[in-house]
């Protein structure tokens, strides 16, 4: 596994981890259910482990998924000055997961000019 794919993994397990501590435990629900929340904020997460044997495409479809979440942050960075701090980490874990996707592009050799 490359170092962008180990980066992007870590990126992916923290975003999971950080939904968890943000509504399970920083800034739970007050008008709906927790299980909804995390199901709605957590499972779309989990389903790139259907993917794990191959570490590329699992990221890939992380890295789509984190689009959701880089809007989902920018909207509640802007929407609770309470949890400004947890909406921009979760800002910066979707760019760096969307990140290491473009890192870890095999390029094809530019051909000589001529």
């Amino acid at each position: 596994m490359s170092m962008a794919q180990r980066i992007g993994m870590a990126a992916w397990m923290a975003l999971i981890l950080l939904q968890c501590a943000w509504y399970a435990w920083l800034f739970p629900p007050q008008q709906l259910p927790l299980w909804l929340v995390l199901a709605v904020t957590v499972v779309p997460l989990l389903l790139p482990f259907l993917a794990i044997g191959n570490p590329p495409r699992a990221l890939l479809w992380a890295g789509m998924l984190s689009l959701f979440y880089f809007c989902h942050g920018i909207a509640e960075s802007w929407s609770s000055a309470q949890e400004r701090g947890m909406a921009l980490l979760e800002v910066l874990l979707a760019l760096l997961l969307i990140g290491t996707l473009g890192a870890g592009v095999k390029r094809k050799p530019k051909a000589p000019a001529g």
